[in-house]
């Protein structure tokens, strides 16, 4: 349990008390409602924030907040609907783009992979709730019907233009694998057809965008995030090599990382990290480098960190940051979430990258 995830669960424990309020008739209730409806809400926000700030982000907190997002949003619209201030197949049209997105998680989960919520997601889900603002308070304020019908319309519109983007974008998940449909080796020229997974798809889009390169070092995922690069066609634009250093030996002779470093802090560590990413940075010469080590299990290194503990970092012209990780599944699960991670924190950094070359 940290902060974020503290956080994501006082939407949970909001419901009963939000309920009551839009149920029990005082004066002032409903006003009293709308507060702390737009104080937990806003709590959606804060604790993407602060996990990613403190590179708490984990599995658990990545299934829990838009779990927590859903049930928040439709308890109080099932309430509102009892109380006929808002139309029954608003909810319907919410509960089944939920419905449809819960179930493509759960068979992510099948394959070892954690969906997390994307940005069209959160934007649909800041209209869900700035609309259900204005619901509850047009009982009390009837000049703001017109608006608060508006804004239904509005988040409507974003609840299943969302809903299709997740479907489209993770439809690999879904549609029988034709091993037809691949195109040659990894750096070839694009198909017709897209292969590899979205976010290293999404990462070399930004890469080739802004006339970046790449570079990794990596020690739990064995080469798992340069496949995971090299299986998006073309990658070979932007993706100049990588090392696997498993041993401490292999980080410190291929990527120049102290033997003292390793020995006082030990090798799954944010310094390390950072030493990996600077160093396969240096070594190819990359406008970006990631670094990755970490416990994937079944066991410990015999130290007192847990299994699951990863670190990860990237090195870029703005310096170096490194993030820290708990994952919770088994052995392939730890070592492909963190590919994934690593995947999307350079694409993070791809985009600042890309802006700041080009200003």
């Amino acid at each position: 349990m940290n902060i974020p995830n503290g956080l994501t669960l006082s939407r949970l424990a909001a419901i009963p008390l939000l309920m009551a309020l839009l149920l029990i008739d005082f004066p002032g209730h409903d006003q009293v409602a709308a507060a702390l409806f737009i104080v937990f809400s806003l709590t959606d926000t804060l604790d993407g924030q602060i996990a990613r700030r403190r590179g708490t982000v984990s599995d658990f907190g990545k299934f829990l907040d838009p779990l927590a997002d859903k049930l928040f949003v439709l308890s109080v619209l099932i309430v509102l609907v009892q109380e006929h201030l808002v139309a029954s197949w608003v909810v319907v049209v919410i509960f089944s783009r939920e419905l449809i997105i819960t179930i493509l998680r759960s068979v992510a989960s099948t394959q070892g992979r954690v969906i997390s919520a994307a940005p069209l997601g959160k934007t649909k889900t800041v209209m869900q709730m700035s609309a259900v603002t204005l619901l509850i308070l047009q009982r009390p304020y009837p000049v703001l019907v017109p608006i608060a019908e508006l804004a239904v319309g509005i988040a409507v519109v974003f609840t299943i233009w969302s809903g299709l983007d997740y479907v489209w974008r993770f439809r690999h998940l879904i549609m029988p694998f034709d091993a037809s449909r691949r195109v040659g080796p990894s750096g070839g020229a694009p198909g017709e057809e897209e292969t590899g997974d979205p976010p290293a798809r999404e990462l070399g889009e930004l890469l080739r965008k802004g006339g970046l390169t790449v570079s990794v070092a990596e020690s739990c995922t064995g080469g798992m995030v340069g496949s995971l690069i090299t299986d998006v066609p073309g990658s070979s634009v932007y993706f100049l090599g990588g090392v696997i250093a498993y041993s401490d030996d292999a980080k410190r002779d291929q990527l120049g990382v102290p033997a003292a470093l390793l020995k006082r802090v030990g090798a799954v560590s944010s310094e390390v990290a950072k030493a990996l990413a600077e160093g396969v940075r240096s070594r190819f010469g990359t406008d970006l480098a990631a670094g990755v080590t970490g416990i994937a299990g079944p066991d410990s290194d015999g130290s007192s960190k847990p299994v699951g503990l990863t670190y990860i970092a990237v090195a870029s012209a703005r310096g170096t940051s490194s993030h820290e990780y708990r994952f919770t599944g088994n052995r392939w699960s730890n070592r492909r979430q963190a590919a994934t991670e690593t995947l999307r924190l350079l694409a993070e950094e791809a985009r600042v990258s890309a802006r700041l070359k080009t200003a």
